[in-house]
């Protein structure tokens, strides 16, 4: 799965915006404000999401390509690498969880929250 794959994904889920806060290298992806992945271009072997806690850790004793995300809250952010085993629509699920959970854990006001999450189910 390349790059490029995941970006056109993130960027074809309702209210997402692609940002580069620190430079031009590092894309961020932010749903009402709040990030749920991040790519370094430079280091473009990986993609980072935000995970529910006791999953972040279940994943990263199943799957070797699944680990701790370097310079993020250990306890919520996964570094899932693109160049092991694990399929495409697997990453992209976990980039779809990433996203839901930021919606519903962050995302904030209630108002903001609920027009997301409208044009969520209007997309599926």
């Amino acid at each position: 799965m390349s790059i490029e794959d995941i970006r056109k994904y993130c960027l074809s889920l309702p209210y997402v915006a692609e940002t580069t806060p620190f430079d031009d290298d590092t894309l961020v992806y932010k749903v009402g404000g709040r990030w749920f992945a991040v790519i370094d271009l430079r280091h473009n072997d990986h993609v980072v999401v935000k995970c529910d806690p006791d999953l972040a850790i279940e994943l990263r004793d199943l799957h070797e390509e699944i680990t701790e995300a370097w310079h993020f809250n250990k306890r919520h952010w996964n570094a899932i690498r693109l160049t092991g085993d694990l399929a495409p629509s697997f990453i992209l699920e976990q980039i779809y969880n990433s996203y839901l959970l930021v919606i519903m854990k962050n995302v904030t006001p209630r108002a903001l929250r609920d027009e997301i999450l409208s044009a969520v189910e209007n997309k599926i």
